[in-house]
């Protein structure tokens, strides 16, 4: 029996406020051991790649995850998958909160990592069906952006303010806190109903092939890109690396030939999706990934302590929120902001050349408020398109192929960053990488701005 459209439900203050708290959490939670890893490491006598994996695992599970997330969120129920994965995200909380080595934190923080997909690719789903497009959605996804922000923004203050009372433990016990109350909320506040999609039943037969090859693939490619760090020539490099494009590759050819796939791969011939997601991957690797990982050199480098290394960050992070906010007040479109702030975040990075070597709090400050600037537009712009660039009955798919693009692109960006910096120092390293990315966000701001007109 073919099911009609629904019209679409109305948004209510508490459902989107619900909505925007799983990017808050979720963030908070992926920005935790930012601050605290060098403690981490050495209480679980991590070796030389332990630190990168249990930096990386969590991004790992949003990888290999989020756009199967998103396909069961569209198809099984929105409030369903957020709930699931807030009780998910509170029982992994616990086991990284009582990780006694290296490999049961990487575990904890992988199974961490697929539960903030589910939550990510619902939540955005849920806005896109219960907020109309126009002005109220862009103010919408404005709010829901800034939350990315905010998470960035309190995560290492909340870790590291927690690791100078207890220990580095403390956050994911409040993480596996208020992922309970979450799922309470949750369960009586978001709307029951799923979007079927149009002149078909509701509910689609799983995507089996497609979600084993992507996931083997993206996992592939992370692993091979983490273990790098000690040097790109290495057996286990070179396996890693084949057999993520051979898999990938695979993905590519099976999801074209399946009626129902876990992504449908015409949405790629649609300018609109190639921005969203190229604006993504490229997000992921030149500003979270970049960023993810000068916590870490600036306590190596420089011997900042926890909260200084927190509250030198919150400049990038709570000036995103901020600037995520009033995005949706500029007179430009979603691709004009997109562009804009992808030329911000570069210009932001470059000013912290050389403040590795010779430390400087004027300029770092000034470089991090700017590329904070331009991070919270990106954030924005990216929420938004992620919604408008697919059917509004595929809004959470959408979701999960955006912050798919988005998290592979960290995961990569931070393993390249150790692995940079570990074959050419610190100081020199980081200084290539910020070349590196700056140059990477440039030319993409070029070619969304090529794509727009």
């Amino acid at each position: 029996m073919l099911v009609e459209t629904p019209a679409p439900l109305r948004a209510r203050p508490a459902t989107l406020a619900v909505a925007c708290a799983a990017p808050l959490l979720a963030l908070i939670n992926y920005t935790a051991p930012m601050v605290t890893l060098p403690e981490a490491a050495r209480a679980l006598d991590a070796g030389p790649t332990g630190p990168v994996w249990m930096l990386n695992a969590v991004t790992l599970g949003l990888a290999v995850s989020l756009l199967l997330a998103g396909g069961l969120a569209d198809d099984h129920g929105r409030r369903r998958v957020y709930v699931i994965g807030m009780a998910s995200l509170a029982v992994s909380s616990a086991i990284v909160a009582l990780a006694g080595g290296v490999p049961v934190f990487v575990i904890g923080r992988f199974a961490q990592g697929v539960a903030s997909a589910a939550l990510l690719a619902a939540s955005l789903g849920v806005v896109g069906e219960v907020v109309p497009p126009g002005p109220e959605r862009a103010r919408a996804t404005g709010r829901y952006g800034a939350m990315l922000g905010l998470g960035i923004a309190i995560g290492p203050l909340v870790s590291g303010g927690l690791a100078a009372l207890s220990s580095w433990r403390g956050v994911y016990w409040l993480t596996a806190a208020c992922s309970v109350v979450l799922a309470v909320l949750a369960a009586r506040t978001l709307p029951a109903r799923t979007e079927p999609r149009p002149g078909q039943r509701s509910g689609r037969r799983l995507d089996v092939p497609g979600a084993v090859t992507l996931t083997l693939g993206l996992a592939a490619l992370v692993t091979g890109v983490t273990e790098a760090r000690l040097g790109w020539s290495r057996p286990v490099v070179l396996a890693a690396l084949a057999a993520a494009a051979v898999l990938l590759t695979s993905f590519a050819l099976v999801e074209v030939r399946r009626p129902e796939p876990l992504i449908d791969m015409g949405l790629f011939r649609r300018p609109s999706f190639l921005v969203a997601t190229g604006g993504a991957l490229v997000t992921g690797i030149a500003i979270v990934g970049l960023m993810s990982y000068l916590p870490t050199v600036l306590q190596s480098a420089l011997g900042m302590t926890q909260l200084a290394t927190a509250a030198v960050f919150a400049f990038w992070s709570g000036t995103s929120f901020v600037a995520a906010l009033l995005a949706p007040r500029l007179r430009l479109a979603a691709r004009g902001r997109l562009a804009l702030g992808l030329l911000l975040s570069a210009a932001g990075s470059l000013a912290l050349l050389g403040t590795m070597a010779h430390w400087s709090a004027p300029r770092a400050v000034a470089g991090l408020l700017v590329a904070g600037i331009g991070s919270g537009l990106v954030n924005a712009s990216l929420t938004h398109l992620a919604i408008e660039s697919v059917p509004r009955h595929r809004a959470s798919m959408g979701s999960g192929a955006n912050n798919t693009a988005r998290y592979v692109g960290s995961s990569v960006g931070a393993a390249l960053t150790a692995a940079v910096t570990a074959g050419q120092g610190l100081a020199a390293g980081t200084d290539l990488m910020i070349v590196a990315c700056a140059a990477a966000a440039a030319l993409t701001a070029g070619l969304v701005r090529f794509a727009a007109s």
